[in-house]
């Protein structure tokens, strides 16, 4: 091999370790380490106010007085401010409607604040030391004053109207009221704790609790429960903490008086007549029996038709298991002038008059409730037929009496159907009644059905969509009759005469064929009787049966039949069965 050249290979210098760094290095290396401090800094202070804030017991920083309902603090929804004078406790009128009673009311002719809850009614003035409740005077230690503007009721002094028990905490400024319908859990604290505003890591310490105080238990989640002190505050605690938990009361829940859905019919007989004998005979599957005892007359007093056949009629209805919800009605006074019922609904004292009577006959009549039918009234009467419903009904729950009101479909005229706020109505009585007939009657310029099946279902949406009124309170009224409706040559109608659903086979000629209407659910006839024509539109088992099923469909309460002895002996088999399935 020949000689090669010897190759240099240049070594790459090596880093000066030692170098001195520049400014601008110097420069940055403070910053990150400035940053470095001021973050530890800062996680430092953050820790050590945690760590403050947690153990802080804030028992005095009420600015204002506040005010917890059922375990729950309401002080930021107040529109006023609790007053407290004289040991009294004072809540503004619309803080009462927010929390307590969004009816009440302030009778002008009086100069008193009307207000109800579940079963009492009550009136107070601003003057006297005195409170009627359910008709009956009770003297107190305040009343009704007026504020910068606003009035204000000694709520204190109505714990009994409410149904609260009141608790003023002037240490922590709280105070606590207490619904006496609603269960409470108390429990024993086995040791020292603090209470916190949440269940976060970090919480805010809102009481101290020792070891052996009682506390209230408001929930549990099985790690944490959320309680409320002897001081007032609400806060959490582990649920570890607690034990010996007892109940101080249990949740009233009202038992409704029928179980299942309703089958109500109506026994309606004349202020003229007397009450049919029913005594041997059944009706198989109805509950609630609806008979015609009671009704204005035309100088607006309660006058009621039972007597001897009356009373013997209820003793009927119990002995086999029906509930008796006799009809009060306007009929009478509606027919000499809208006046009479207006007059009544306008005044305070006369319809506190009227709730009076017709408190005394349910007591008098061993009654289970009452089926208000009031109709033709005028359209500016709505909201005081509305108060007469929101006084009534707790008078009525009082003495375990329910509350049903018959309204028309909310697409008629100003007496027949503008009258009534069907969202008031259906939402203070236990039940409000559709009475879904009279698609077309007696003012009805043209023929057509007595109670359709996609107009009742229309209707019914209404009721619960924009009346805003629960599926559970409805009774959908059906009809056990018809009309014949006759028109001449020219299209005049001659008649519309009322045929029972019972009479219909034998008022249609032989010959005549039947065809149904899918739309209204049912079957309807044409023929001539000469030179007029003759229409009717059919209720029968089948009708009847669509009609039933928008009660399944819907879930309502149940069904309301007009009337009693119109019908054809397999109703009430059909009624029987298709309520049981629902």
């Amino acid at each position: 091999m020949g000689k090669g050249k010897r190759v240099m290979v240049k070594e790459p210098k090596k880093k000066n370790r030692n170098r001195r760094m520049s400014n601008r290095e110097i420069e940055q290396k403070k910053k990150v380490i400035k940053r470095t401090f001021f973050t530890i800094v800062a996680l430092i202070v953050i820790f050590i106010i945690a760590m403050i804030a947690n153990n802080y017991i804030i028992l005095d920083n009420n600015e204002r007085t506040n005010l917890v309902i059922n375990n729950n603090n309401v002080t930021a929804r107040l529109k006023n401010d609790v007053l407290i004078e004289d040991d009294v406790i004072y809540l503004s009128e619309a803080d009462v409607q927010n929390f307590f009673d969004k009816y009440i009311y302030r009778d002008e002719e009086s100069n008193k604040i009307i207000t109800t809850y579940e079963k009492k009614i009550a009136e107070i003035g601003f003057d006297q030391n005195v409170i009627n409740i359910n008709g009956s005077d009770k003297q107190i230690y305040a009343h009704a004053i007026e504020k910068d503007g606003e009035v204000y009721l000694p709520v204190s002094e109505m714990a009994d109207v409410y149904n609260v028990e009141i608790q003023n905490i002037p240490e922590t400024k709280v105070i606590t009221m207490d619904s006496l319908d609603r269960g409470q859990k108390r429990a024993i604290v086995n040791k020292n704790v603090s209470v916190k505003s949440s269940t976060n890591f970090i919480a805010r310490t809102v009481d101290r609790v020792k070891k052996g105080d009682a506390v209230i238990v408001v929930s549990d989640n099985g790690k944490y429960s959320m309680i409320r002190t002897a001081n007032g505050k609400l806060g959490y605690i582990k649920s570890n903490r607690l034990e010996n938990e007892f109940t101080i009361r249990e949740d009233m829940e009202e038992e409704k008086q029928v179980e299942g859905k309703v089958n109500l019919t109506w026994d309606y007989f004349s202020e003229y007549a007397s009450a049919p004998d029913r005594s041997g005979t059944t009706i198989d599957g109805v509950n609630v029996v609806s008979p015609s005892f009671f009704y204005l007359d035309e100088d607006g007093n309660l006058e009621e038709n039972v007597g001897s056949k009356g009373e013997a009629y209820i003793e009927w209805a119990h002995n086999n298991g029906y509930k008796v919800w006799p009809m009060v009605s306007n009929a009478e006074a509606a027919r000499e002038s809208l006046d009479i019922t207006s007059n009544i609904m306008n005044s305070y004292e006369n319809r506190k008059k009227l709730i009076e009577s017709i408190v005394e006959k349910c007591v008098k009549y061993n009654l289970d409730g009452i089926n208000i039918d009031f109709e033709n009234m005028y359209e500016k009467d709505k909201d005081m037929y509305s108060r007469f419903i929101i006084e009534l009904t707790p008078r009525l729950k009082e003495i375990g009496m329910v509350t049903s009101v018959d309204v028309t479909a909310p697409d008629g005229g100003e007496t027949w159907s503008m009258c009534f706020d069907r969202n008031v109505i259906g939402h203070v009585a236990d039940y409000i009644i559709f009475m879904a007939y009279d698609q077309n009657g007696t003012s009805s310029t043209e023929p057509g059905t007595t109670a359709g099946y996609n107009w009742i279902k229309l209707n019914l949406t209404k009721f619960l969509q924009t009346e805003d009124i629960e599926a559970e309170k409805i009774i959908l009224g059906i009809p056990f009759y018809t009309r014949v409706w006759t028109t001449d040559s020219s299209g005049k109608i001659i008649s519309r005469n009322t045929l029972f659903m019972k009479d219909v086979n034998s008022a249609i000629p032989a010959g005549v064929q039947k065809t149904w209407d899918d739309d209204l659910k049912q079957n309807y006839v044409e023929y001539m009787d000469g030179a007029n024509k003759k229409q009717i539109w059919i209720e029968d088992i089948d009708s009847l049966k669509a009609k039933v099923s928008l009660v399944e469909e819907n879930d309502l309460a149940g069904v309301g039949s007009w009337q009693k002895d119109m019908e054809s002996d397999d109703v009430w088999p059909m009624l029987k069965s298709e309520l049981a399935e629902n």
